[in-house]
């Protein structure tokens, strides 16, 4: 310290000797080299350092809303964004304030209802249920691959409905817990932001009664029967027949008009920032006991829906627990990622949804932009 003291007296000398008056003025700059230069090398360090913290620095929020916005402006519609450091607990939100319809994501509202029931001791995932001719709905997953009549497990519904998004899982599941305790459950952990969630046959009722009321006594097999036919003609005519209404009689002109009008009921859908409130809860251990916190997260991470959405600019660093969502107009993806980082795990919440485009291939190309997009940011350290 002593020998440090010198230096630096000496440095100030220097520095007011040469500011006397009638010798040129150094500058601030030059100034500091010369102290600099008097003092230890512990000490430059040091000073270096300070002055680098001191500098204003860009965070990965802020770097995202520029690439953010300018993926929503490439967007033939619109996007919606959540970003949350669990360690930290900054966000990032872009319309995450809004309301989104979150088509299959509503399935982890049922998946956490149906394990608070089990750590409740009133069901176990070893339970069985009877597969009812009116579970069936249309859709991916392997349930309809079984007659009416057959004993499924909870445990392989609760895997069907997370990991293939399967509708017939999710609608026995619903049956098992009770529409009415799944929703109650959801306004238990998150109190604002959701509307009530129905059962997937209903979200198909709704949307048909656009066309006429009929449709709302609409019931198992006659979804699949409806969904067979691909073309949009053959599918009204499908409704029609089931409905026994004519389609000139029909009040939504197509497809998309009676799902636009569906979707503006609010059913099945919340604002981004609530999902993002519920995964972080999930993920912090704040919903369930550790055990089906674990389970269920584990399920997450087993999803194969969603390969080309966000995690599909990720490295197999990062994993992520995760759910999808997908319907006419509307594609959803969000989930946990979880990085594998040389400091330990680092977990994410990410929550991304569109709206507005038809093009399957066109959203997921944007959600995989805004998966890369979060990468890029830093967020993930």
């Amino acid at each position: 310290m002593e020998v440090q003291s010198r230096m630096e007296a000496r440095c100030r000398t220097a520095v007011s000797a040469i500011q006397k008056p009638g010798r040129p003025r150094l500058t601030a700059f030059i100034a500091s080299v010369l102290l600099l230069a008097a003092l230890p090398g512990q000490v430059i360090a040091q000073s270096l350092s300070e002055h680098v913290d001191a500098r204003p620095r860009v965070d990965w929020a802020e770097r995202l809303t520029g690439d953010i916005e300018r993926i929503n402006a490439a967007y033939p519609g619109e996007i919606g964004v959540v970003v949350r450091d669990l360690d930290d607990d900054n966000r990032f939100s872009f319309h995450g304030e809004q309301n989104w319809y979150l088509a299959s994501m509503v399935k982890v509202p049922v998946a956490l209802a149906l394990m608070d029931e089990v750590d409740a001791g009133r069901l176990s995932l070893d339970d069985t249920m009877t597969l009812e001719r009116s579970d069936y709905v249309d859709g991916a997953g392997e349930t309809n691959w079984h007659g009416a009549g057959e004993q499924l497990s909870l445990r392989w519904l609760l895997e069907q409905m997370i990991t293939r998004s399967d509708n017939t899982a999710t609608d026995m599941l619903i049956r098992r817990v009770g529409a009415e305790r799944v929703n109650e459950h959801l306004a238990e952990l998150v109190p604002e932001g959701f509307e009530r969630i129905t059962t997937l046959a209903d979200v198909r009722r709704y949307a048909y009664s656009e066309f006429h009321p009929n449709a709302m006594a609409l019931d198992g097999l006659e979804f699949v029967d409806i969904r067979k036919a691909r073309e949009e003609k053959a599918r009204l005519a499908a409704i029609s027949r089931f409905i026994g209404v004519p389609v000139s009689d029909f009040r939504a002109r197509d497809l998309s008009e009676a799902f636009e009008g569906y979707y503006a009921t609010g059913l099945n859908s919340a604002r981004l920032d609530a999902l993002d409130r519920l995964l972080t809860r999930l993920a912090r251990g704040e919903t369930l006991s550790p055990e089906s916190t674990d389970a269920l997260m584990g399920v997450m991470a087993r999803t194969r829906t969603g390969t080309n959405r966000l995690r599909a600019a990720w490295p197999d660093t990062v994993t992520f627990a995760h759910k999808t969502g997908t319907q006419r107009g509307r594609f959803c993806d969000g989930g946990i990622a979880i990085h594998d980082s040389d400091d330990g795990p680092q977990r994410v919440a990410v929550v991304a949804c569109t709206r507005g485009s038809l093009s399957l291939a066109r959203s997921e190309q944007a959600l995989k932009e805004v998966g890369q997009a979060i990468w890029q940011s830093g967020v993930f350290r």
